[in-house]
C-alpha cells in the first residue's frame, strides 16, 4: 500500500514533471516572431493548455497547483505565458460560447475571443449589449461577425475605450461582465475590479472571469481578497477542459 508519503512525493513530481513541460512550451513560442495563426502556434498552445486544464478524471494536479507558491522564476514564467496567451487570442479569435440571459442592459470589458462568450448572454431579446475593449482591431472582428445576424446586430455595440475612462455611464447597467483579460497583471486587475466597484450601481452584478490551479498560467486569478466590499454570490471552477472559473458577486444596495 502507497504510504501518504510516498503518495505526496509522487504528486510533486508529477506536477514538477507538469511545469517542466509548460515552462519548455513557453520557450518554444517565444522564440516565435509572430503569433498568427499556424500549425506550429496551434500545435504549442493547444498543448499548453491541455496540459494545463486536464480533467479531474484524469489528474488533480493541474487544479490544485499554487502558482503563488511556486519560484518567483516559475510565476515571471506565467506572467509571460498570459501575456502571450492574449497575444495568441487577438490573432485566433474564433471560439466557442453559450450562456442564457434575462432581460436587462449589459456591458463587456474585454473584446478578442472573449466576445464569443458574451454572445450567450444576449440570447434574449429583451437584452441589449455594450462590449468596451481597448483594441479596436478586435472591436471590427466582433463587429464583423456580429453584422451576419441583423436581430443581434441591432442590440449589440462595440466600442472603443479604456475600461477606467468609463464612469458615470457604469451605473446605467444591471449587469458587468469582465473578460480574463482585462487586467493582465494582479495590480492591474484589482484597480479594475476597485474602479468599476466605484461607479457601477447599487445592487449591480459582476460576472468576472477568473483561473485556478494551473490555469492560472494561462489567465489570471482573481481572488475573494480582491473582490473587497462586493458581496460574493458564487464561485465555480471548471473540473474538466473548460479553462476560465467565474466569479459572480454583487454592488451592496445602499
Amino acid at each position: 500500500m502507497t504510504s501518504p508519503q510516498n503518495s505526496k512525493s509522487e504528486s510533486q513530481i508529477l506536477a514538477e514533471i507538469i511545469i517542466a513541460r509548460i515552462t519548455r512550451i513557453h520557450a518554444s513560442i517565444s522564440k516565435i516572431d509572430s503569433l498568427r495563426t499556424s500549425r506550429l502556434v496551434n500545435d504549442l498552445f493547444t498543448h499548453l493548455v491541455k496540459l494545463c486544464t486536464l480533467p479531474l478524471s484524469i489528474c488533480t494536479l493541474p487544479l490544485s497547483i499554487d502558482v503563488k507558491a511556486l519560484p518567483k522564476e516559475v510565476q515571471s514564467m506565467g506572467e509571460s505565458l498570459i501575456v502571450l496567451s492574449s497575444q495568441f487570442s487577438k490573432q485566433s479569435p474564433e471560439r466557442s460560447w453559450r450562456g442564457t440571459t434575462h432581460e436587462g442592459c449589459l456591458r463587456g470589458f474585454g473584446s478578442n475571443a472573449s466576445y464569443f462568450y458574451y454572445f450567450g448572454y444576449t440570447s434574449h431579446e429583451a437584452t441589449h449589449f455594450d462590449n468596451f475593449d481597448i483594441d479596436e482591431a478586435a472591436n471590427d472582428v466582433a463587429r464583423r461577425i456580429v453584422a451576419t445576424d441583423a436581430e443581434l446586430e441591432k442590440r449589440m455595440k462595440f466600442l472603443t475605450c479604456d475600461i477606467m475612462e468609463v464612469k458615470e455611464k457604469l451605473g446605467e447597467y444591471d449587469c458587468i461582465l469582465l473578460a480574463a483579460l482585462a487586467g493582465m497583471t494582479k495590480e492591474e486587475k484589482v484597480k479594475i475590479l476597485g474602479h468599476i466597484k466605484k461607479h457601477m450601481k447599487n445592487g449591480g452584478v459582476l460576472l468576472a472571469r477568473s483561473a485556478k490551479g494551473a490555469r492560472a498560467f494561462l489567465y489570471p486569478v482573481v481572488e475573494e481578497d480582491d473582490l473587497l466590499d462586493f458581496e460574493v454570490l458564487s464561485i465555480f471552477h471548471p473540473i474538466n477542459d473548460v479553462i476560465n472559473s467565474v466569479v459572480l458577486v454583487r454592488k451592496a444596495i445602499c
